[in-house]
This record gives structure tokens, C-alpha cells and sequence, in this order.
């Protein structure tokens, strides 16, 4: 099967920008991850349940979290991690975070970052992109 070296390099493209993309937001997430945790206020967090959640779901719904800043304004965000067996935040738990205090809404959780979602990111991007561009100097030296 003859397979034009265009379409190849178009393909080989197309995956190389993704995992540039996959690269780029797993970074960020690390970055941000670090920044708020080197700046960051700390305080404890009441564990919510979220609104509408029902606790048969196959995957329950992330819980909320609900502080006091700074500046005595009460903020509730979205967990930024799942709960997970080893903790699985319960409405009514109290969890220490560190919340920027620039956006209050940018919280890390003590104790529960997941910097492995955001470290396979880039591996599985970077991947990718190796890939996709040594398939498009295969497709190109075929010409």
C-alpha cells in the first residue's frame, strides 16, 4: 500500500501539536501546583457535599470545599483532586489547603496533590511528540 508522504506529515503534525498541548498544560499544572504551595495561605477547609450529588453514582462528583480567607470572605471551589480511599473527604471532614491569595478559587490540597496526572501529561506528550516527528522525517527522506 503506497501512502502519500503529504498526508503522513499532515498526521505527524496534527500529533505532534497535540502532545505539545498535552506538554504545555501538564506543566502548567505544575506550576501552578508549586507556585500556591511556596505563596499560598494556609488554612482548614470544611468538606461539603456537592449540590445534587447522589452517593450511588458510579463516580461521585468531586466534593466541595468551603474556607475562610484572609480578608473574612467565605469561598467555596471544587476539590482539585478526587477523593480517594486512603481519603476520601466525607461532608463534614476538615482539610488543611493553601489557596492563592490573589484568585482564592487556585486551592492545592494538603497532602493530596496529584502531580502524577500532571507529570504522565508530559511523559505521554512528550512521547508523542517524539513520535509523530520522527514519522514525519520518515514520511519527508521517503519523498
Amino acid at each position: 500500500m503506497d501512502v502519500d508522504a503529504g498526508s503522513v506529515a499532515v498526521l505527524a503534525g496534527i500529533a505532534a501539536f497535540g502532545g505539545l498541548l498535552a506538554v504545555l498544560a501538564g506543566t502548567y499544572g505544575l506550576q501552578q501546583a508549586r507556585r500556591v504551595r511556596r505563596t499560598g495561605v494556609r488554612v482548614e477547609a470544611l468538606v461539603k457535599r456537592p449540590p445534587g450529588g447522589v452517593s450511588d453514582e458510579p463516580v461521585p462528583p468531586r466534593p466541595l470545599l468551603q474556607f475562610v480567607t484572609e480578608d473574612d470572605r467565605v469561598r467555596e471551589v471544587v476539590c482539585p483532586v478526587a477523593p480517594t480511599r486512603r481519603r476520601p473527604l466525607n461532608a463534614g471532614d476538615h482539610v488543611l489547603v493553601l489557596y492563592d491569595p490573589a484568585d482564592p478559587r487556585t486551592v492545592v490540597v494538603h497532602d493530596l496533590e496529584h502531580a502524577g496526572l500532571d507529570r504522565a501529561l508530559i511523559a505521554g506528550g512528550a512521547v508523542v511528540m517524539l513520535l509523530s516527528l520522527t514519522l514525519l522525517a520518515a514520511a519527508l527522506t521517503n519523498r
